[in-house]
C-alpha cells in the first residue's frame, strides 16, 4: 500500500469514527417517554402524601417522595428574587424555584435576553423541588406562605434570605429557607421545624428533552449529554440516560454517607450537594409524560434541621471542583477525556496570559507543534524523500503497469535502495486525529468557550464561522500542502487527492469556529516546516 493510499484510508477512518459517534448519540429516542405506560396505585406508601394517579416507570425507593408530575399551575403566589447572579422565581405552590435566570450567560438564540435554567413550561419543565417525607408533612405539592412580590440583594448586602412557611397536619408551624450569597451560584436551602424521624428529599424534576438546540455547528447531530447523574467516592461518576430510567434498568448508587446528585445539560448543571458523612439515599423515576424526577433523602437532625446546597449554574471546571470532589466531571468530552481535559488545562493556562480564548487555541496550536515537531519532521522528510523519487515510480508503472505483483516487489526494491518509508508522511495525520476530536470536544462541551469571542467577525468560538472566512482560508492551506506533497503515481488518486481540500472545506464550514481555527493555523505551520524539509532535500539530491 503507498502512501496516498494510506491517507485516504485514515480519512475514511477519521469520518467513519465520527459518524459512528453521533449515531451512538443521536440514536437515542428524542421524547423517551413517548411510548412508556403503565399506572401505579395512588395508595401512598406509610408517611408519603397521597397524590394522584400517574403513569410511571421505573419506581424509586418505597416510600420516598410523592410521585407527582406537572409543572405549577398558572397564577400561582410568588416571590421574584434578584442578586447579581440570578433573577428567581420561587412558587408558593411547594416552595419550588420554577425559573432560574442566569444573568450573565445570554439566551441561545436571543443574545438580548439571559439564559433561562430552570422553567416552568415556557421551553423546558425544570424544577428544583424540596419537602419533608412524614405523616401530613408539607412537601413540593403543599402551599407554602411567603411575601409575595419581589426582593432583591442590594448594594453592599452579601446575603439574601427568602423565608416560607407552612403547617403540618397536626398544626406544627414548618419553614423553608432559601439563602442567596453574592457571587455564588450556590444556593442554601434549609428546612426546620420538622419532627424527630422525618427525613427530607431535595429533588430535580425535569423533561427530558436536550436543553438547547445544537443545530449545524455541531458536526453530525452529534450532541452532549442530557440526564442526571450521581457521584460517590466509592462508585464516582455515573452518568444516567432518561431512556434507562423509562425502561427501570437505570444503574447508579442509591446509598452512600457522601457525594451528590446532579442534572446536567450542555454547558450547565444543577446539583444537591450535601454534608459529607451524612446517609443519604439517591433515587430516579418517571413521574409524567416525558418528566423525571431525580433527587437524595436526608435524615432530619434531632433539632428539626435540614439543610443542602443546590448549584445551579455554569459548568466551569476551575470552580467545579473547588466546590464538591467530582463536580468537574459534568463536563461532558465524550469518549477522548483522558486527552480533552489536559488539552483544556493546557488552554486555560494560556488563556490566563492572552486573555482571549481565540489566541489561546493559536497558542495551543503552537505548542502542539512543537511537542510534535520531531516526529513530523521525520514525517516530512520521508515525503519530501517521495516526491524526489515520483519519476521512479511512474517510470515502474509504465513498465510493469500490466503484472502488479512485480509492479510491487520492484516499487519496495526501490524503497529499499532509497532508504525510503513511504508510510511516513502519514504519521502526522494519524497524530492529530485524536487530538482533533479530543479538542472538538473541548470546544463543543467547555462554558468557557460558550459566546467567546476572537476578532472581528468572530464572536463565538463555539459556533460556525458566519462568514465562512475561516473554512475558506483553511481550505487553501490545505490545497497548498496537497501540492507539496508527493504527487502518487496513480492519476485517478492523483485527482482524488486535489478533490481532498474541497471534501474537508464542506465538512469544516459547519464546525465550531475554534476548531477550524485551529486546523488552520496548524495547516499554516505544517506547510512552513513541510517547505522548508522539501527544500532542503530536494537540494541535497541535487548535489
Amino acid at each position: 500500500m503507498d502512501n496516498r493510499r494510506l491517507i485516504l484510508l485514515l480519512v475514511f477512518s477519521f469520518s467513519l469514527i465520527m459518524l459512528w459517534d453521533a449515531w451512538q448519540r443521536q440514536s437515542l429516542p428524542k421524547s423517551v417517554a413517548a411510548t412508556a405506560t403503565g399506572v401505579v396505585s395512588t395508595a401512598a406508601p406509610p408517611g408519603v402524601v397521597p397524590t394522584p394517579t400517574v403513569p410511571v416507570a421505573g419506581a424509586g425507593p418505597a416510600g420516598a417522595v410523592p410521585v407527582t408530575a406537572g409543572a405549577v399551575m398558572p397564577g400561582s403566589v410568588g416571590v421574584k428574587v434578584r442578586t447579581d447572579l440570578y433573577v428567581a422565581d420561587i412558587s408558593s405552590q411547594g416552595g419550588d424555584i420554577t425559573r432560574l435566570e442566569l444573568i450573565g450567560h445570554s439566551d441561545t438564540e436571543n443574545k438580548s435576553k439571559n439564559f433561562v435554567l430552570f422553567d416552568n413550561g415556557e421551553k423546558h419543565v425544570y424544577l428544583a423541588q424540596s419537602g419533608l417525607i412524614g405523616e401530613g408533612l408539607p412537601n413540593h405539592k403543599t402551599e407554602w406562605k411567603l411575601a409575595a412580590g419581589e426582593q432583591v440583594l442590594k448594594d453592599g448586602e452579601q446575603q439574601l434570605e427568602v423565608r416560607l412557611e407552612a403547617r403540618a397536619a397536626n398544626g406544627a408551624k414548618l419553614a423553608k429557607t432559601y439563602v442567596f450569597n453574592r457571587g455564588s451560584y450556590q444556593i442554601e436551602v434549609r428546612h426546620e421545624g420538622a419532627p424527630a424521624g422525618a427525613h427530607a428529599y431535595y429533588q430535580i424534576t425535569r423533561d427530558g428533552k436536550p436543553a438547547e438546540q445544537q443545530g449545524s455547528s455541531m458536526m453530525m447531530g452529534v450532541t452532549t449529554f442530557t440526564g442526571p447523574a450521581v457521584f460517590t467516592e466509592a462508585e464516582k461518576y455515573q452518568k444516567v440516560e432518561f431512556a434507562d430510567i423509562l425502561k427501570n434498568k437505570a444503574k447508579f448508587a442509591q446509598t452512600a454517607d457522601n457525594g451528590w446528585l446532579a442534572m446536567v445539560q450542555h454547558y450547565f448543571v444543577s446539583a444537591w450537594l450535601a454534608t459529607a458523612g451524612t446517609a443519604r439515599e439517591f433515587y430516579m423515576r418517571k413521574v409524567g409524560e416525558d418528566l423525571y424526577s431525580a433527587g437524595v433523602i436526608l435524615p432530619v437532625s434531632a433539632d428539626g434541621k435540614s439543610a443542602v446546597s443546590l448549584y445551579a449554574g455554569p459548568q466551569e471546571q476551575n470552580k467545579l471542583e473547588k466546590i464538591a470532589p467530582g463536580l468537574d466531571l459534568v463536563v461532558d468530552y465524550g469518549w477522548l477525556t483522558v486527552i480533552a481535559a489536559p488539552l483544556f488545562w493546557v488552554l486555560g493556562a494560556i488563556h490566563k496570559l492572552v486573555g482571549n480564548w481565540g489566541w489561546a487555541i493559536i497558542g495551543l496550536t503552537v505548542l502542539l507543534k512543537l511537542a510534535f515537531f520531531p516526529l513530523s519532521a521525520a514525517s516530512y522528510k520521508s515525503m519530501a524523500k517521495m516526491r524526489v523519487l515520483t519519476p521512479k515510480l511512474v517510470k515502474l508503472k509504465e513498465t510493469y503497469g500490466d503484472d502488479k505483483q512485480r509492479l510491487n516487489q520492484e516499487m519496495m526494491a526501490l524503497y529499499k535502495r532509497e532508504k525510503v518509508n513511504p508510510l511516513g508522511g502519514c504519521l502526522p495525520v494519524l497524530v492529530q486525529i485524536p487530538v482533533f476530536i479530543a479538542l472538538y470536544w473541548v470546544l463543543l462541551g467547555t462554558v468557557e468557550m460558550r459566546n467567546a469571542p476572537w476578532l472581528g467577525w468572530i464572536t463565538d468560538l463555539s459556533v460556525k464561522d458566519p462568514y465562512y472566512v475561516l473554512p475558506l482560508i483553511m481550505g487553501a492551506t490545505m490545497f497548498i500542502q496537497t501540492k507539496l506533497n508527493p504527487t502518487p503515481p496513480d492519476p485517478i488518486q492523483a485527482k482524488v487527492m486535489l478533490f481532498m481540500p474541497i471534501v474537508f472545506t464542506g465538512m469544516f464550514l459547519f464546525f465550531p469556529a475554534g476548531l477550524v481555527l485551529y486546523w488552520t493555523v496548524n495547516n499554516l505551520l505544517s506547510i512552513a516546516q513541510q517547505w522548508q524539509i522539501t527544500r532542503m532535500v530536494e537540494s541535497g539530491e541535487k548535489k
